[in-house]
């Protein structure tokens, strides 16, 4: 114990000696570097990037193999002065060995009124080879005004035994989230496994009541969804791993042991079979290219999850530089290359992570442009333009630091480092965390005693020339000297730790909550068949159903050439957006994601389950819809106007595909969609169309015939088999 306070003389590690830590620390400060406070997290330098606590995806483990224990949740003051809250408020150890009584934070956000701030915290340690289950919990925290008693409080009736991370709070005051509970809760299917390694993953964005104790899945994401928060518009703006591909893992059954099991439910069995329906094989075949998809886009939905979309609509046309068409047999389709002279946006990116809404320009976000792995997710500063309401072609992205800051270049004099989670501050200036190493994430030390090169500090940025480049470091530095088991080995540990996840703590009106409006084609569609939309709705929330409405499938964004686009509905509507080639689609076939894929084999799975797109069989779904015996499973028919009408299940990620008359696959979607009970979740076109079309008319404004006739069967009784005889139209 002496050395420890020795050595941490000017630092926080003993209790007797914080308040002259914080006061030595004030003196090292320049002061009015900022004008408000800053909350922030220290966190322990681990150096692999795999599924640890600094990694793009797979960072939600608590556990000691990937997050280190010793954290604090800091505040800094705009004079410079530090307080380390989570110690005043009696949690955690100040140094020496880190054991049952030890602590790890994460990602604070502020309340709205600027009093209170919401994070996540794991306590406790293992012992030598033990593991006991740890799992990372919700804390609010008060008293964060200079001088005031800090209290620190466990968030009531959040998921006991899961790990709930990057927390936030809604308009009304309530917390969205993420976690890694199950979509149903559903212990059995426990983790839920993502689609590119077959890892545990996050299952989506969920919102909790404190108070009631309501716990809603707002949005199911098969690969992981991160940081959701609410932006001046009143969306929750979060980033998505979209990663809807065959499973590669099934590749190699022999190394994997990949299978089906029979079913979701807690009764259903490892089988032999591990078939796949959707989308595209992985692997090329003659006129067909094989399809991978790997990205991490920016979504929005509302706060009570309904319209999921990316932000604006924005994607992978307008940001990405390069993918494949489908079919290789059919001129019109091409390979899609970035071209900055035929788009908007000239500047293109791979990745948006870490987003977050700048204060001086509603509608504008920044974010890091970051390497999967390598890089502990720090990579290029970056912005878009997304306002609410514009289109989504006309997005553009700003390279706030040069573009070798993304990946590479360890030798090349313009990479000024890593950056990582940008603050744009009220006062406009810009506060990020920085690294000055350029080159990939390593272990410099041993098992024992770890090092990374990776020195990541809070950092005041500068604008210089096009770029912004650090200007001042907002701390000293924070140091601690820590050991803990890995629970194999002692870990032992003594320098600097990183600051990480900085937010401003300001009082901020409270965003509107924004209220979703069914279009105007679907709103005739209910006066023209005498039809109440409350009472269609309610029928929907009742049986936790929603609708997905399609105006004119042969309909296609004008920037999408990679899937077919010149379409027809055999005796109906055409949309062509060029000479040659036209295809017959007929019907509109959907799948939801269930939990079946396996591994390890079937005599000894391993634990979790990675979703699978499944044709429709949702038993109320396919109840409720109107019989399709001529198109293929799962499939609702395309109206003679390109119109489709479908029941779907809720609270669970759904996706689909045009198919010709005999059932072919024609135009397949490359997302997940979720919808919530009561939604009717309309669409213009196949690939929604953001200004115009290809054939260069603006999207789809028809009354959907199959919406007509979807509402006129359920007006007279017959909405499904299964409860239509107790409903009064």
């Amino acid at each position: 114990m002496k050395r420890a306070c020795d050595f941490f003389r000017a630092a926080l590690c003993c209790a007797a000696w914080v308040g002259a830590a914080t006061l030595v620390r004030a003196e090292t400060q320049a002061p009015g570097a900022v004008s408000n406070p800053i909350l922030f997290v220290t966190q322990f330098p681990i150096p692999g990037d795999f599924m640890t606590i600094g990694s793009v995806f797979g960072n939600h483990f608590a556990d000691t193999e990937r997050v280190g224990r010793g954290g604090d949740l800091y505040i800094r003051y705009p004079d410079g002065m530090l307080r380390n809250l989570t110690q005043e408020a009696g949690f955690g150890v100040a140094s020496g060995f880190q054991g049952a009584n030890s602590i790890a934070v994460r990602d604070p956000a502020v309340h709205w009124s600027g009093t209170k701030a919401i994070f996540s915290m794991v306590v406790g340690a293992p012992q030598q080879y033990a593991r006991p289950p740890l799992y990372w919990q919700l804390y609010e925290v008060t008293g964060l005004e200079r001088g005031a008693t800090v209290r620190i409080t466990k968030v009531a009736k959040q998921p006991e035994d899961y790990n709930n991370i990057e927390p936030s709070y809604a308009s009304n005051g309530e917390v969205l989230f993420v976690s890694d509970r199950p979509r149903d809760g559903a212990r059995h299917l426990y983790p839920q496994l993502d689609e590119y390694e077959s890892k545990p993953t996050v299952t989506g964005v969920w919102r909790l009541d404190p108070v009631g104790g309501a716990l809603t899945l707002l949005q199911h994401a098969p690969s992981g969804s991160a940081r959701p928060f609410v932006d001046r518009s009143g969306r929750i703006v979060f980033t998505r791993w979209d990663h809807l591909q065959r499973d590669q893992q099934n590749d190699a059954p022999e190394v994997y042991g990949t299978f089906n099991y029979s079913g979701e439910g807690p009764g259903t069995v490892p089988t032999t079979d591990r078939s796949e329906v959707f989308p595209e094989s992985r692997i090329a075949s003659p006129g067909l290219n094989r399809f991978a998809i790997n990205l991490f886009l920016p979504w929005q939905i509302n706060q009570d999850g309904t319209e999921e979309e990316t932000l604006n609509h924005v994607g992978r046309h307008e940001l990405q530089s390069y993918f494949t068409r489908t079919f290789t047999d059919d001129a019109n389709l091409r390979d899609f290359t970035f071209s900055p002279t035929s788009q908007p946006n000239a500047k293109p990116i791979e990745n948006l992570l870490q987003i977050r809404e700048d204060p001086s320009e509603p509608g504008r976000y920044l974010g890091v442009d970051a390497r999967e792995f390598e890089t502990h997710a720090s990579g290029q500063l970056i912005a878009i333009r997304a306002p609410q309401g514009s289109d989504g072609g006309e997005t553009t992205v700003e390279y706030l630091t040069p573009r070798v800051t993304y990946c590479c270049g360890e030798n090349v004099p313009e990479n000024t480092g890593h950056y990582r989670n940008p603050l744009p501050l009220t006062d406009g200036s810009l506060v990020a965390v920085h690294t000055a190493y350029r080159g990939n994430a390593q272990n410099t030390g041993t098992r024992p005693q770890p090092r990374t090169p990776y020195d990541f500090r809070l950092k005041l940025l500068t604008r210089s020339g096009d770029s912004f480049v650090p200007a001042q470091t907002l701390t000293p530095g924070i140091s601690k000297s820590v050991s803990y088991y890995d629970p194999d080995v002692l870990v032992s540990y003594d320098g600097p730790f990183w600051e990480l996840s900085p937010v401003e703590v300001v009082a901020r009106p409270a965003p509107p909550d924004r209220v979703f409006v069914l279009g105007a084609p679907e709103r005739q569609a209910f006066a023209l068949e005498n039809a109440d939309e409350q009472a269609f709705r309610t029928y929907l929330r009742d049986r936790g159903l929603g609708v997905v409405v399609v105006r004119n499938a042969t309909a296609r964004d004008r920037a999408d050439k990679q899937q077919p686009y010149n379409l027809r509905v055999p005796g109906g509507v055409s949309t062509t957006g060029a000479s040659g080639r036209i295809y017959d689609i007929a019907h509109l076939q959907f799948f939801q994601a269930d939990q079946i894929r396996g591994l390890g084999g079937t005599q000894s799975p391993t634990a979790g389950r990675r979703a699978l797109a499944q044709v429709l069989h949702d038993p109320v779904a396919v109840a409720a819809n109107i019989p399709s015996p001529a198109g293929p499973a799962g499939s609702a028919p395309i109206f003679e106007d390109g119109s489709v009408a479908m029941y779907v299940p809720t609270r669970r990620a759904m996706t689909w595909q045009t198919t010709s008359p005999e059932g072919t696959p024609v135009v397949r979607e490359r997302y997940w969609l979720t919808l919530q009970p009561g939604e009717i979740r309309a669409c213009d076109g196949c690939h929604g169309v953001n200004a115009r079309n290809q054939a260069g008319q603006p999207p789809a404004t028809n009354t959907p015939l199959a919406f007509r006739a979807m509402l006129a069967r359920w007006r007279d009784g017959n909405g499904d088999a299964i409860f239509a005889s107790g409903f009064e139209g």
